[in-house]
Formats: structure tokens, C-alpha cells, sequence
């Protein structure tokens, strides 16, 4: 089915590649927006890596970046986006797709006015064509600085004590630099990620997009999904109660931050639909055969999903 996915998608896999070592740089001045999982995690493991001199927290929770600060992910803090960004070499975004472009008019605002012309603009949003429209809008002199990327990475926990320096430690991270991005810019953001123990590769946008709807986003809707079919069961209790191994595995990405999965929709809306198309069309043929008592046709698509898991993961 993913294979269908690709073919019918119209864009060549081929175009996607990892990127080479790149030469260890340290940063000078890192300025990190979002100090949570994401964010904080980086810090930690930059720091880690005696790959930062100096990390400013930003944010508008001044009890988050408190927070952040007590537990060294940063050096210090400013509440003031402008005002934080002023002298980074690097600004790295960690923040709901929903408050991308508030946060990006503010590290416009703040660059242009320091005159801070060769600061580096990378991001983590889970949706690439959202996030370099917006890019390509807000920062038009500064365009070819900002480089798109997304760390596949990730717990079911928040804010700067679910940080943890190994985060990224043989994980990926996705970037799609545009055909005006800066090469150098690339690197950079290459080198940072692979200083946390982190494997870069490219791709296009739109590719990434719809790869995150089927392997990323809708696994997370069909968590949340399937927790909320429950909660009005009259035996509720008894269900959590119960719960073994499995249902666990399965529900546990449901316990992930509501407004960031929301915004995370919002923005791959096209790509999700199509991928709970699928799925609906999955999930029909599975209740038609129960109900038609339908035993080989069961097995069939049992063992069809049991052959690519294994294939895929071993």
C-alpha cells in the first residue's frame, strides 16, 4: 500500500539523499524558540557535544524558560523574540505550526533591526510546504538563510523535563532546503543535527509531507481516535483497567500535546485526508469480511501486514 503510495504520488523517491558528514562548526551564539521536548532536547545534547558556546532560551512562557534555565538546557532567557535573536548565529524554531508565523514576524523584526544579515533560520515542524511558504513571505531578504527541517524524534511528553540529550541518537532528521537555500546554510544545520548523534538527509517538501501523513500523522489521529471511541463506553474503567501490552503500545502517542497535533492537521490537512481515505478503505474491507465471516480473507490481510512490518523493521 505504501509502495501504491509513492508510485501514484508523481514524485521520484530518487530525488531524496542522505547528506555527507559534514565538518563539526561550533556555534557561537544558538538562540532556541521553544524550550520543550524538541528544543530543550537539542540544547541538551549540543551541549553535550561541546557543539555551543552559548544558548538563549525564547519563548512567551516566562515560567517555561524558568524552568529551562534551572535545568542548564540553557544559559539564559529572554521573553522577547526580537530581543533574543539579535545576535544568534543560529535561531532554531520549536514551536505548534499554528504559531509559526506570529514567531517568524518576530525573528524578522528582531534580525532586521540588529542588521544581523547571516543568522541561520531552521525549524522542527512535522509540515514542510506550510512552513517554506511561510518562510518565503516573511523572511524575503533573508530567505536563503532559513533552511526547513524536521527531527523524527519524539516522546509522548512535554515541556523542558521531558528533555533528554539522547533524543536524537540514531534518528533522523529531514531537511528540504529549497533550490535558494543556501548551501552553506545547509551544512550548517547538517552539522548541528549530526553533532546529536543524528543521521541528515533531503528531500523535497511536498514528498516529506505526504511520507509524515502516512507514517507520522495518521497513526496519531487513529490513537487519538480510538481513545476517544472508548471513553463513552459504559465499562470504561474496566477497559484501562485491563489494558495489556498492546493497547498500550498502540494508545500511548494519544497521551502527545493536543494543540501541536491540531495545528499538525491543520497544516498536512490534503495529505491526512487521503491517508484516512485509505485507511477507511482498509477498515471496510476488514468489517465486511468479519461480518460475512470472512476467515481467509482475514488471514490474507494478517499476513500480508505481518510479511511488510518485518520486512520494513528487522
Amino acid at each position: 500500500m505504501l509502495n501504491n503510495l509513492f508510485r501514484s504520488s508523481g514524485i521520484s523517491r530518487l530525488g531524496r539523499h542522505k547528506t555527507k558528514k559534514s565538518m563539526t562548526a561550533i556555534i557561537n551564539n544558538l538562540c532556541v524558540i521553544g524550550t520543550g521536548l524538541i528544543g530543550g532536547s537539542l540544547c541538551l545534547s549540543l551541549k553535550q557535544a561541546g557543539a555551543c558556546k552559548h544558548i538563549t532560551g525564547a519563548g512567551r512562557s516566562e515560567q517555561t524558560l524558568q524552568k529551562a534555565e534551572q535545568l542548564n538546557i540553557i544559559d539564559d532567557y529572554k521573553t522577547d523574540i526580537a530581543k533574543a535573536v539579535k545576535d544568534a548565529d543560529v535561531v532554531f524554531v520549536s514551536v505548534p505550526l499554528g504559531a509559526m508565523q506570529s514567531v517568524f514576524e518576530q525573528i524578522a523584526k528582531g534580525l532586521q533591526k540588529a542588521g544581523n544579515s547571516k543568522a541561520i533560520i531552521t525549524d522542527a515542524g512535522s509540515s514542510k510546504q506550510q512552513v517554506l511558504q511561510l518562510a518565503e513571505k516573511i523572511f524575503p531578504d533573508h530567505g536563503r538563510r532559513f533552511v526547513a527541517g524536521h527531527p523524527i524524534a519524539g516522546t509522548e511528553n512535554s515541556g523542558p523535563e521531558a528533555a533528554f540529550a539522547d533524543l536524537y541518537k540514531n534518528r533522523r532528521v529531514i531537511l528540504t532546503p529549497t533550490a535558494n537555500t543556501d548551501t552553506d546554510a545547509v551544512e550548517r544545520v547538517t552539522s548541528l543535527w549530526q553533532q546529536t548523534g543524528a543521521s541528515v538527509e533531503t528531500m523535497d517538501a511536498q514528498h516529506h509531507d505526504k511520507v509524515l501523513a502516512a507514517t507520522s500523522h495518521l497513526p496519531h489521529l487513529l490513537a487519538f481516535g480510538l481513545v476517544h471511541c472508548l471513553e463513552n463506553m459504559e465499562d470504561i474503567e474496566d477497559v484501562f483497567r485491563f489494558a495489556a501490552g498492546g493497547f498500550r503500545d498502540v494508545t500511548r502517542i494519544a497521551s502527545s500535546d493536543p494543540v501541536m497535533w491540531r495545528d499538525i492537521c491543520l497544516n498536512n490537512r490534503e495529505p491526512i485526508l487521503d491517508m484516512l481515505q485509505r485507511y477507511r478503505v482498509e477498515m471496510d474491507m476488514l468489517y465486511n469480511a468479519l461480518q460475512s465471516s470472512d476467515g481467509e480473507k482475514l488471514k490474507e490481510v494478517f499476513e500480508h501486514a505481518k510479511q511488510t512490518r518485518d520486512k520494513f523493521t528487522h
